[in-house]
């Protein structure tokens, strides 16, 4: 399935419940920033190495699908409605990332890319 037939189906599913009303930017960035928070929820405490694990609990697996499958829908939701392609957003978010991270100085360091380049400190 593409990303524009999600977004179609999301799309009908909002229409089918007169939910467009609802749909505005404003709304969709909230919704998606609680359902964030949701799936930071379930992650929250655990250790690296927990965190690591959480998909071996078929329950908590289950947890993190939804989760994340409820961000997803409200990107695609706010992508549609402001209409955002998001895969050309990312293909030019991925160059201006590769040029303010260059792969010589930002291997393996998680610095800032102002900070790359610098000494330790």
């Amino acid at each position: 399935m593409t990303v524009e037939e999600l977004q179609q189906r999301l799309r009908q599913f909002a229409q089918e419940r007169s939910w467009e009303q609802f749909h505005t930017p404003k709304n969709l960035v909230m919704a998606l920033a609680g359902e964030a928070g949701e799936l930071l929820e379930l992650f929250q405490w655990l250790t690296p190495d927990e965190s690591a694990e959480i998909m071996a609990d078929p329950q908590t697996a289950v947890q993190v699908r939804h989760e994340m499958a409820d961000v997803l829908a409200y990107l695609l939701r706010l992508a549609d409605v402001l209409q955002v392609d998001l895969l050309s957003a990312l293909t030019d978010k991925i160059a201006v990332n590769g040029a303010k991270y260059p792969a010589e100085l930002a291997r393996g360091t998680a610095r800032k890319y102002d900070q790359l380049g610098k000494g330790d400190k």
